[in-house]
């Protein structure tokens, strides 16, 4: 299917002035015959319109998916609704990163804490058995 708005240069709100002058100025009698067959007719265009809606969007979601045509596709009547990849991370994508993340600070986490709650315990059993020591040779603890 044609982007007849692509091919003829005109926006989808064009009024139909706009569509008839750039129906009348094209140079390619095919394009013209098919532009002329849709925007004769007011319930034609308003069906042309609605499936120009859907491909649009089946366009964009190939394009947010990375799906391409191939380079023998490009300028082809099939490549008029594809877009170029669209390498934007989505939002789903974005939050399961961020989740990953954090999973994997907690799990360096956990596995560094086994180590440094044995240093601290022994660090803390030192440090209050030097002081008891200190205060026994000093005299400052009654035997």
């Amino acid at each position: 299917m044609r982007d007849l708005y692509q091919r003829l240069a005109v926006s989808p709100e064009a009024n139909d002035q706009e569509i008839n002058q750039a129906v009348a100025s094209c140079l390619h009698s095919a394009l013209r015959q098919d532009a002329e067959a849709v925007f004769a007719v007011a319930e034609r265009r308003e069906t042309y319109d609605t499936l120009h809606d859907t491909v649009s969007n089946i366009g964009k979601l190939r394009a947010r998916l990375g799906l391409s045509h191939g380079a023998h596709w490009q300028g082809d009547v099939a490549n008029d609704f594809s877009l170029p990849p669209d390498h934007a991370i989505s939002r789903h994508d974005e939050l399961v990163d961020r989740v990953s993340h954090a999973v994997s600070l907690y799990n360096r986490w956990r596995r560094l804490r086994g180590p440094w709650l044995l240093v601290a315990v022994f660090a803390a059993g030192g440090g209050i058995g030097i002081a008891l020591g200190l205060a026994l040779c000093l005299g400052l603890l009654p035997m």
